[in-house]
Formats: structure tokens, sequence, C-alpha cells
């Protein structure tokens, strides 16, 4: 890596595709209480051999922190297939609250406004609800555990141990799914 680069800072804003500007404003607006920050229409070639210019309207939530989530309305190429409900796993949306008891008060509010929030879940490190969005996506609200600083110091230190085990583990199970070449992406010199 070039150590003349300053690390990447922060987030600017994570950007997903929406059914609807209006119901995905509801939701992140009206629901999760973030201010829409902007919506631009726009017309733009990304060079993807679509044979046409992409049409549709960018929207940005505000968080507390100053960045942004994002989202793509775009009913001329969206298909009902694209918000299907994401696997956690596959794609979610982690967005913080200060204690357990505000996380509690946003699972009573939200429910209570006909969201369920499933949780809280305690991961150790972290408490969480969850709940789906308009578009498939689940979104997760959490905290951090009173402890949660300690946890992720101690495990920093064994961070790369536990990555290498778990690749020896289970790199001949991915070989026999994904096939060796996939998982060397590395850029080779």
């Amino acid at each position: 890596m070039n150590t003349s680069l300053k690390p990447l800072g922060n987030i600017h804003h994570a950007a997903y595709r929406c059914v609807d500007a209006e119901q995905t404003r509801w939701f992140y607006e009206d629901l999760l209480g973030l201010k829409l920050a902007a919506a631009f229409e726009e017309d733009i070639d990304f060079g993807e051999n679509l044979g046409r210019n992409r049409h549709f309207l960018h929207m940005f939530f505000e968080l507390g922190d100053g960045n942004y989530i994002a989202f793509f309305d775009e009913p001329g190429i969206s298909k009902p297939e694209h918000f299907q409900r994401k696997d956690s796993f596959d794609m979610h949306l982690a967005l913080e609250t200060e204690s357990l008891d505000s996380l509690r008060n946003w699972q009573e509010q939200l429910n209570a406004q006909g969201k369920t929030c499933l949780g809280p879940i305690d991961h150790g490190f972290v408490h969480s609800v969850y709940m789906y969005d308009p578009n498939g996506i689940q979104v997760e609200i959490t905290c951090r555990a009173e402890n949660s600083e300690a946890i992720m110091k101690q495990e920093a230190a064994s961070a790369r141990a536990a990555l290498a085990a778990w690749t020896a583990k289970t790199r001949q199970q991915k070989e026999q799914v994904f096939g060796s070449e996939r998982l060397d992406k590395r850029a080779r010199r």
C-alpha cells in the first residue's frame, strides 16, 4: 500500500436501489428521523452498454454524524427481484444509537408505529434490534455494549490469527464451490 496516502476517514454515503422514493423517504425520514438532505434527478451514461442514459432520482438522508445513506429510484431498469428481502449476511445497514435504553425506546416507538423490530439481541460487543425497510434491506439499530471498546481492543490483538485459522479451515470447501481462481483476486505484478 502507498504509505503517502492519508487513510480514508469515513463513509460519505452508502447507496442502495429503492422501489419508490416517497415510500423510502417515509421510512428513513418519518420513522427513523433522518433528514432528507438532497434529491437529485439525473441522466447519466455510466458506460454500462445499456444503450441509453440511466434516468433516476438520487436521494440522500443525513445521519447524525453528517454522513449519508443514499438511494437510487430508477423505475426504467428496476425489477421486482431487486427488492426481495436480502439475507442480513448479504446486506444490512446498522445505525447506532447511544445506549441500551435508547435502543429499547427506538424499538418501542417503531413497534407502536406498526413496524416490527425483533430483538434486542446481545452480540456481546453490541445490542441490536432488526427490521426491514421497504426495499428489502435489513436495518439494524444498535448500541455499543458498556465494554465494547475493551472487547474490540482484545479482538484486534488476535484478528489476523483468527482470519488465518478460518482461511485454513474453510479454503478447501470454498475452492470446491467457487474455484481457487475466484479466491485469489489480489493484483498480480
